[in-house]
């Protein structure tokens, strides 16, 4: 089975050579890396990591950073994949558990465990959850950067949006697609680097009108 790890990145000099070391030392050595328009080290450390790295010519939005991984992913021949963040938030660890749910469905989500979790983001996670949940009818960690796709998903998901509405848009399009979704409970690591990216009360807005402007057109 060819599993590879889809990583957006921007500007994540700072933690992405230890992130690509840790997925390594729990087995997993295929990962691409979409450099989003970085303008620091990000690339230089992730070759020298020994990821294959797309470059996009600009910041150009964590949609469309997921829309030429997720793709590459699949133009490799890749039976699953998994997406992971490049700063450092998410366990490696959950890697096999998100594949072995992949057993019982198309779309696994993990679904990060509150502990640890500024209260701030737990709110804007639960309004930005409700916001899909309006949208697919599913209730899930629906921002959820760590997640885990067969090769039936793979081919059904084209993913339209180009920021942070498209982790909204990938459940959307699970279920409209008849996508089979699980449920993982996984562990996140917060730092005063990691909380201060991800979306905001701004975003949440920008995502529900970018959804709303899928669903009519």
């Amino acid at each position: 089975m060819k599993v590879w790890i889809v990583m957006p990145a921007h500007n994540e000099e700072r933690t992405i050579g230890g992130v690509l070391d840790s997925l390594r030392t729990e087995g997993w050595a295929n990962v691409i890396v979409v450099d989003d328009g970085s303008t620091d080290r990000t690339v230089e450390i992730a070759r020298s990591k020994g990821a294959l790295v797309i470059s996009h010519p600009k910041n150009m939005g964590l949609g469309a950073a997921l829309r030429t991984g997720l793709g590459a992913a699949r133009e490799r021949g890749a039976d699953r994949a998994v997406t992971f963040d490049a700063d450092g938030q998410h366990d490696p660890k959950a890697v096999q558990r998100l594949l072995e749910a992949l057993d019982g469905g198309d779309v696994a989500i993990g679904v990060r465990q509150h502990l640890g979790i500024p209260l701030h983001k737990r709110i804007g996670n639960f309004g930005l959850n409700f916001i899909t949940y309006l949208f697919s009818g599913v209730f899930t960690d629906s921002q959820s950067g760590s997640r885990a796709f067969n090769r039936r998903a793979l081919e059904a998901i084209r993913i339209r949006s180009d920021r942070y509405e498209v982790s909204s848009e990938i459940i959307v399009q699970a279920r409209k697609l008849g996508l089979g979704l699980k449920e993982v409970p996984v562990r996140c690591f917060y730092t005063p680097y990691s909380k201060a990216r991800g979306t905001t009360i701004a975003s949440g807005f920008k995502i529900f009108w970018a959804l709303l402007k899928q669903r009519v057109s």
